[in-house]
């Protein structure tokens, strides 16, 4: 792609060389900011509105009159300063993390009664295109620039000063009506290609749990003679197979219930519910610890092996790993299974618990309002079919093979969407730098 003809020093070190004619602001001289107070209380006297808030912002890079917002409600004088109109960017604030911070999304249609929230603050264009600001805002510059402007120790914060003093460079209107046209284009294809890929991996992880329900359920030869199993869910069983209370042949059955364990910054892996998902132990995705005082408060009640199944009872329902590491202690909502070993494969246990045969019954025993769960003393009710140990072990190794090819396949999907999310991200940060021209782009 095509560069400018000439280039100057835009003053500015972290935006670098921008096209001659171009011009570089502070946002304040451009554009209103105004960080909004509205909370999320509704009152009955006040203007009843629809609310744009964190999370309607966070995940959506555009608000239209499609996007489904909740109720809300705010005094006279914030809808008149709060209300959003199309061309209007809205940012978030707050973060976690300095580096997720300042998230965008731009009002692409005219909306009816619609007021910016809390931890939000408003960018009103006044003398730019809000597609270009609301483009900008996206490069990966001003993301590091919001990342070391953001303030704060367990929560960060974004201050108005910071947000007004963001340094922009400004082409002409003409230019930015052809840079914003230019990426709403490219990024619409890129997008499309990552729902592709997305939707890839849910197929293939559909397609794991349907060859785990068939290898749990039927086994591995399909010439065996089959049975009725008698039970609806399950259907037929290889003949030599049985249908038992998930209960029977378990040597022990812990519930990690109580107080909330200490937590500390190092010690002993706390695994929580969280950390337990698609079959194992993911020890990126939460990384909470306890003290070893704490850790042999908690083991009172049984110190985890290697093969012991762990199973969460709610929040998430109905997920299950093997232990891989003895070392770790274990939270509230998890239940650990140790099946007696001369009749129960631990792994095949997991793998059980993986199909949909145990979790539709999983799910008729489940109870709760708000977040579906289970009680320890449900858990005889639940089926487990049950092979010969010989030929338990026989599925673990077919499925544990079928499931590495599996996930070898997911990763590669998974970098290849990596990879178009840095190349949505550098094409974004260059046209709206001048560093490539888009102006004849089609």
């Amino acid at each position: 792609m095509k560069r400018y003809p000439e280039y100057k020093d835009s003053g500015v070190e972290w935006i670098g060389k921008i096209p001659d004619h171009w011009d570089v602001k502070r946002l304040k001289h451009i554009a209103k900011i105004l960080p909004s107070n509205v909370d999320k209380h509704i009152y009955p006297d006040e203007v009843q509105v629809r609310l744009c808030n964190y999370t309607d912002v966070y995940y959506n890079d555009y608000i239209t009159v499609d996007t489904v917002l909740k109720k809300g409600s705010c005094k006279e004088s914030e809808f008149s300063k709060f209300v959003l109109r199309k061309g209007d960017i809205v940012i978030t604030k707050d973060s976690e993390t300095p580096d997720d911070i300042g998230v965008p999304t731009f009002v692409k249609d005219d909306l009816d009664n619609v007021v910016c929230g809390y931890h939000l603050t408003m960018i009103k264009p006044l003398t730019c295109r809000g597609e270009f600001i609301f483009r900008f805002i996206q490069s990966d510059r001003t993301r590091k620039y919001f990342e070391v402007e953001s303030k704060g120790i367990t929560r960060y914060g974004l201050g108005k000063s910071s947000i007004e003093n963001l340094f922009l460079p400004i082409p002409t209107d003409f230019e930015q009506c052809a840079i914003t046209n230019f990426l709403d284009r490219k990024t619409e294809q890129i997008d499309e290609l990552i729902r592709i890929k997305e939707r890839r991996i849910e197929l293939l992880q559909e397609q794991r749990i349907a060859l785990i329900n068939q290898a749990v359920t039927k086994g591995l030869d399909p010439n065996v003679e089959m049975k009725p199993s008698g039970v609806e869910w399950i259907g037929d069983i290889p003949r030599h197979w049985d249908t038992v209370p998930l209960t029977k042949f378990l040597e022990s059955i812990i519930d990690y219930r109580g107080r909330t364990p200490e937590k500390t910054e190092d010690g002993r892996f706390l695994v929580t519910a969280k950390n337990i998902r698609d079959g194992q132990i993911d020890y990126e995705i939460s990384q909470e610890f306890t003290p070893e005082n704490e850790y042999q408060r908690l083991m009172t009640r049984g110190i985890p092996k290697i093969g012991d199944v762990l199973f969460t009872t709610e929040a998430p329902l109905g997920e299950v790993a093997n232990v891989d590491d003895d070392s770790i202690a274990l939270a509230q909502r998890i239940i650990k299974f140790r099946p007696k070993q001369d009749f129960l494969n631990p792994y095949f246990l997991k793998y059980w618990i993986l199909s949909y045969s145990f979790q539709s019954d999983l799910q008729r025993h489940a109870t709760g309002s708000t977040a579906q769960g289970i009680k320890a003393s449900k858990l005889c009710l639940l089926k487990l079919n049950i092979p010969h140990l010989n030929e338990q072990k026989q599925i673990v190794e077919y499925l544990n093979q079928r499931n590495r090819e599996t996930n070898e396949l997911i990763s590669v999907e998974q970098r290849k969407i990596e990879l178009l999310k840095e190349y949505r991200q550098s094409l974004i940060s260059e046209a709206v730098t001048g560093k490539i021209d888009v102006r004849n782009e089609v």
